[in-house]
């Protein structure tokens, strides 16, 4: 296929959030012509307000990724294209990339900084509470409620190691196993020194008020009353291109896997963000997008000169 001049890049960036932007700023910064393809999603959409940003703390995670999108696109080499890319391969010099639409675009080198997908339990109120009452991260929410009654859906090794990570915050926490218990009699033991109820019974919903929680309901109708829960959620890779083009996952939580220049393991290709990491936090997803930014276009540099 013929490639349109006005279509080759420098770089392609899939995925326009925190360490997108940042990544395209400082490729904007260092002249190069890059594009960006977003398809909306973040998975922070819902929360109500970032925190744990310095300058940015309690602001709205909108108002902060149009702020951003605003000043990336005052450097006249970066575009930015709503739209969702598909699919991706590598072409001779170059490598392809497919929207749904049918668009196809090329550059030499290619950035995922496409997030991950959190697959949410289907329990009656969980996905409208995901972000503003039920939450993932203590670091971003935990200030808010400190001192608070809260809860921890949960169990076994994850709920015994979140409970004591929670406890930085509130002493008032309820486990909600969900089920059968499954701590050892040695955690039940550090749980009952800090006066921690444990309740087995299956939930059957979570009430709630445009996405705040009111209280939770049990499969026996019996409720209780928290001000918000924490849990930890099965993620998965929201862009199934890096595996398309054979860049190898990590083992233990099919992350992207990169070297210390933000490089996967097919030569060309570079990966920041939450889909590289744990570590879900927009400073962090800033960090590694620069970072990623830099050593672009110091690999462009090294192929030109």
């Amino acid at each position: 296929m013929a490639k349109q001049e006005n279509k080759i890049y420098d770089v392609i960036i899939v995925g326009g959030s925190y360490a997108g932007l940042s990544a395209a700023m400082t490729l904007g910064r260092s002249l190069r012509k890059v594009l960006i393809i977003d398809s909306g999603k973040p998975c922070n959409r819902q929360a109500p307000l970032a925190h744990n940003l310095i300058t940015h703390d309690g602001e709205k995670p909108g108002d902060i990724t149009a702020k951003a999108i605003e000043q990336v696109l005052l450097y006249p080499t970066i575009t930015f294209l709503e739209g969702k890319a598909i699919s991706g391969k590598k072409e001779n010099e170059l490598f392809e990339i497919l929207t749904e639409k049918e668009e196809i675009f090329f550059a030499k080198k290619l950035l995922f900084a496409t997030g991950l997908y959190d697959e949410l339990p289907e329990l009656k109120g969980f996905s409208d509470c995901w972000g503003i009452s039920i939450l993932h991260c203590p670091y971003c929410h935990g200030y808010e409620l400190k001192h608070d009654k809260i809860g921890l859906l949960g169990n076994g090794e994850m709920a015994y190691e979140f409970i004591k990570l929670l406890l930085n915050w509130s002493k008032d926490i309820t486990l909600l196993s969900n089920g059968k218990c499954t701590l050892t009699k040695e955690q039940l033991i550090d749980f009952d020194r800090y006066h921690i109820e444990i309740i087995e019974e299956e939930i059957k919903s979570f009430a709630h008020e445009n996405g705040e929680l009111k209280h939770v309901v049990f499969m026996d109708d019996s409720i209780i009353e928290l001000e918000a829960i924490f849990t930890k959620t099965a993620i998965k890779q929201h862009c199934t291109i890096p595996e398309q083009l054979n860049c190898t996952m990590t083992e233990d939580h099919g992350f992207v896997q990169i070297d210390d220049m933000q490089r996967t393991t097919i030569p060309g290709v570079f990966a920041a963000g939450d889909c590289t990491t744990a570590f879900r936090v927009i400073s962090g997803a800033m960090a590694q997008g620069t970072k990623a930014g830099a050593c672009l276009n110091m690999e462009l540099i090294g192929e030109e000169f």
